[in-house]
């Protein structure tokens, strides 16, 4: 997809999203929406993956680490055809196949995800598997930020480094909330540019709430430079929906009635329906 076609795609996508949390009766909105832009882009120009062969052995390796924003990926997975519309209408249903966090049992899951800090290490050991066995795909990861306060992702940082996964992209979601308020009261990350530029990593910054950047940031990674990537995707916790944006209740929360209709509202006139 071109740039303009993925800034309609994610209206689109967004609109879905808040119907699933809406009518599921549960959610990690605003980091599904902080984080919907990257999935976005990456399922729809990047990632190598067929949703007639979830399982084919040359496509690229994909890991939601902050698993709890699964409802964005479910919706993502749903348009790309690995899961059915009627599977994605029963989330939040009993009895449904589709949790509150990413299994393997879901066409296009790789790992189950959900306990944050260790997507990284998963990702590491995928991507070291395609460099001893001489493959060519591709590993992408995505953490949330109040996940760095997780130790074993810098375990897995050292590794990742060691053995030269310039295959390997690790894409931190730095919407600057998480459930009990800002990271920066409640665990100081900065500056992470220089903490993983330590670690030996390759670093580069985007704007994540700009198609346009995150197509031309992940169109510029050199897979040959020998270090593992890390994009620091600089986001907004609710994007998209205007009473949702920057507030950390949001987190985890399900829109009433008239909050429904006001965010469907929003994107509908963006989208100009």
């Amino acid at each position: 997809m071109n740039k303009q076609e993925l800034k309609t795609k994610q209206e689109l996508l967004r609109k879905r999203l808040i119907q699933l949390i809406y009518s599921g009766h549960t959610g990690h909105t605003g980091g599904d929406l902080s984080v919907l832009n990257v999935l976005t882009v990456l399922y729809n120009r990047v990632l190598n993956v067929d949703p007639r062969q979830p399982k084919m052995p040359q496509r690229d390796r994909f890991v939601l680490s902050k698993g709890h924003c699964a409802e964005a990926l479910y919706c993502v997975l749903c348009d790309k055809g690995f899961i059915s519309e009627s599977e994605l209408e029963a989330y939040g249903k009993d009895y449904a196949h589709l949790g509150g966090h990413p299994t393997v049992d879901i066409p296009g899951v790789e790992i189950n995800t959900g306990a944050l800090g260790h997507g990284l290490s998963a990702g590491v050991g995928m991507a070291l598997g395609a460099k001893l066995s001489g493959e060519g795909w591709k590993t992408w990861v995505v953490m949330g930020d109040g996940e760095q306060a997780e130790g074993s992702i810098y375990e897995a940082a050292m590794a990742a480094n060691k053995y030269h996964l310039d295959h390997l992209v690790a894409i931190i979601d730095r919407n600057g909330l998480q459930i009990s308020g800002s990271t920066e009261d409640v665990m100081p990350l900065e500056s992470i540019r220089d903490r993983w530029t330590a670690f030996g990593w390759d670093v580069m910054e985007m704007n994540g709430d700009s198609i346009d950047e995150i197509v031309d940031t992940m169109d510029s990674i050199d897979f040959t430079n020998g270090r593992p990537h890390l994009i620091i995707s600089h986001t907004t916790k609710g994007l998209g929906v205007s009473f949702m944006e920057n507030v950390a209740k949001w987190h985890h929360g399900v829109p009433s009635e008239e909050q429904y209709k006001q965010a469907m509202k929003e994107i509908k006139e963006r989208i100009g329906q």
